[in-house]
């Protein structure tokens, strides 16, 4: 029995937030709460206290929150880190003798019963806890003690000292803890720059912005862009691979098997002659033009994100130098990237169960290394799912022990459960289901599934509309309105976002005909555009990010709630900030071609609303000014006009 601490009663159970027993951490950004809860109890009617203790993992010292009861013996309380890195949290629980005292000796004072013998049970308490109590309680304490052990007391002064909340508040800093309950884990958070919440990404291929007509792109000509993105709104500037692009089975336009002379081929067909990973397409320019542009950026507000595809050409260096690292077929061939009946004999994919596994392991991890050394800190990371768990968990965590401000957008368009690994084990973002959701009620329940369940605690969506490889349903062929409501969508929903910039920009719509992406894609060719001229949809992308910027509503994902609706084609939805003062409510129209109206019910209590009061609807992207009154109020959307309305609420 040596072993058992039997003088322990109280009993901590179902924690919440808790990932996978406390295998993972939970995910925040600083000044993001962290609100735990759970359940406390002991046996019999003791009073009982609960604290929540958390503290930087590097510490020793543990700052402690009490914790408050709910209902049910559920408790809770949140604290909010205040720097980047590694927190830990866990809960204790003890028996609350004083407390107790107090409301069995309350009970008998009111009925009139004998309190003398009560109230030196509770000196002999207070006594006690003379030994734990700091001078800033003790004299307190023995004031108290003096006079209900004096002759001179009466039943309600020294009833009104004992109850009274400067001797509780004094017996609760001073009470003896040595038979609490701590709970059994230790759990974690994983505490991240803001960024790792409220971000805008404009995606461009940096080889498409040259001006001529035709010509290759350079860093150079990147740099020109750099105004208009930043006018535009967006904080990151994401750039698919920029390594040098394979010969040997390039592809051409559409995807074509051979590629013509002179087509630039897939960048994601990484390393050939002039190297792999750590090295640059030459017509793009060189290393110092790159760290130019990267400092560039930063002046106008705009970080520089890389892709990170862990994949080759059949000419990257690697397979010379590390032929183990790929799989080989038995006709001496290597093995390339497939998805029958597609084909990808432009790109081989890595071995990761090869038996020089830790060596590759270490090549890959120095590649992020290395393009960290040039200033990057942000990396849009191709297809993660197809690569090892364990490699990613490895990799993430000795990059961000170091480097705790950068961020890993995992692009993993897969099954839920190989999506919400790759958040448990150190993702920062993911991009989601988002662009394949197309009815009011596939986004309520989607929406849901993410702000309103465990998923929240770990998994970051990061809302596109389109990508180079995706031109979905709802944008082929679309008109306006139908870009307009995925960019307000996605942009207010989500607190990150992204947009394939300039083909969203001109409204790029037609599809290629046997696959869900753009004919023409620009993944297999140069493109030009029209870097010049303020059209219609960036002086409004420019409005949302802007809108974005100064609505603290919209820059968490978690506050969604969706608002009664009497019309299938309309979406209606609200966010607030924590103290409910700054209220936003968007009605979109998903039918982009005919109008439609509908009587929508407002959620007041939760939009922190005055049942009955009027308030005036401000449409911030139109400036048009409504009032209305009470829950039920109707609206209505022309999306030949303009199919969205996103409102700040003004009382």
């Amino acid at each position: 029995m040596k072993n058992i601490r039997g003088r322990e009663r109280v009993v901590i159970e179902n924690v919440y937030p808790e990932l996978d027993c406390g295998k993972y951490p939970v995910k925040r950004v600083t000044g993001e709460k962290v609100k735990v809860s759970a359940d406390v109890f002991a046996d019999g009617h003791n009073q009982i206290r609960a604290v929540l203790l958390f503290k930087k993992k590097q510490k020793r010292k543990w700052e402690e929150i009490p914790m408050t009861h709910i209902s049910n013996d559920r408790w809770e309380a949140a604290f909010t880190p205040a720097g980047t890195g590694l927190y830990e949290y866990t809960i204790k629980g003890w028996i609350d003798h004083f407390s107790s005292w107090q409301k069995s000796f309350k009970l008998k004072y009111e009925a009139n019963q004998e309190i003398d013998t009560d109230l030196q049970i509770g000196a002999l308490m207070i006594k006690e806890a003379l030994n734990i109590a700091t001078p800033k309680f003790r004299k307190k304490l023995t004031n108290c003690i003096d006079y209900i052990t004096g002759n001179r007391y009466t039943p309600a002064a020294a009833a009104s000292m004992v109850l009274s909340d400067e001797v509780s508040a004094a017996m609760d800093v001073s009470s003896d803890r040595r038979d609490a309950t701590i709970y059994e884990k230790v759990l974690r958070v994983e505490v991240e720059r803001k960024r790792a919440l409220f971000s805008s990404w404009y995606e461009v291929f940096p080889r498409s912005t040259s001006p001529v007509p035709g010509k290759h792109g350079t860093f150079r000509d990147a740099e020109k862009i750099l105004p208009l993105v930043a006018k535009m709104g967006f904080d990151i500037l994401y750039f698919p691979p920029i390594h040098p692009i394979g010969i040997s089975f390039r592809k051409g336009k559409d995807n074509s098997p051979e590629a013509k002379k002179g087509e630039p081929g897939s960048p994601w067909a990484i390393g050939s002659k002039e190297g792999g990973h750590k090295s640059i397409h030459p017509e793009l320019g060189s290393l110092d033009d790159f760290r130019r542009l990267v400092k560039k950026a930063e002046g106008y507000g705009i970080e520089i994100a890389l892709d990170l595809a862990y994949q080759c050409s059949q000419d990257h260096p690697w397979v010379q130098e590390h032929p183990e690292w790929f799989n080989w077929r038995p006709d001496g061939t290597v093995q390339y990237a497939e998805n029958p009946p597609k084909k990808y004999q432009d790109v081989l994919p890595l071995n990761f169960e090869n038996d020089d596994w830790q060596n590759m392991w270490r090549e890959l991890k120095s590649i992020v290394d290395y393009w960290i050394e040039q200033g990057v800190n942000v990396f849009r990371v191709d297809n993660p799912h197809t690569k090892s768990f364990g490699f990613w968990e490895w990799m993430i965590a000795e990059v961000k022990n170091r480097h705790p401000e950068v961020i890993f957008l995992a692009e993993a368009f897969t099954r839920n459960k190989l999506m919400d690994r790759l958040g448990k084990i150190g993702f920062t973002q993911s991009y989601t289901y988002f662009t394949w959701r197309n009815s009011p009620q596939e986004f309520v329940e989607y929406l849901n599934n993410l702000t309103k369940t465990e998923r929240r605690e770990f998994y970051r969506p990061n809302f596109w509309p389109n990508t180079p490889d995706i031109l979905p349903v709802s944008l082929q062929h679309k008109n306006e309105a139908a870009f307009i409501t995925r960019l307000v969508m996605a942009a207010t929903m989500s607190s990150n976002y992204g947009i394939y910039g300039p083909v969203f920009e001109f409204m790029y719509n037609v599809p290629h005909p046997l696959r869900e992406e753009y004919i023409d894609n620009e993944k297999y060719e140069i493109k030009h555009y029209d870097w010049k001229t303020m059209t219609r949809m960036r002086k409004l992308i420019a409005l949302i990010n802007n809108i974005r910027k100064e609505n603290p509503a919209l820059q968490t994902t978690w506050n969604i709630f969706f608002a009664e609706v009497q019309n299938d084609h309309l979406l209606c939805y609200g966010k607030t900030d924590d103290e409910k003062d700054n209220k936003l409510f968007v009605v979109v129209n998903m039918d982009t071609v005919n109008t439609q109206g509908s009587w929508i019910k407002i959620p007041l209590e939760e939009m922190g609303i005055p049942a009955d009061s009027d308030f005036e609807m401000n449409d911030l992207l139109t400036g048009n000014r409504f009032k209305w009154n009470g829950e039920w109020n109707y609206v209505e959307l022309n999306p030949l006009i303009f199919p969205v309305h996103l409102f700040r609420i003004e009382q």
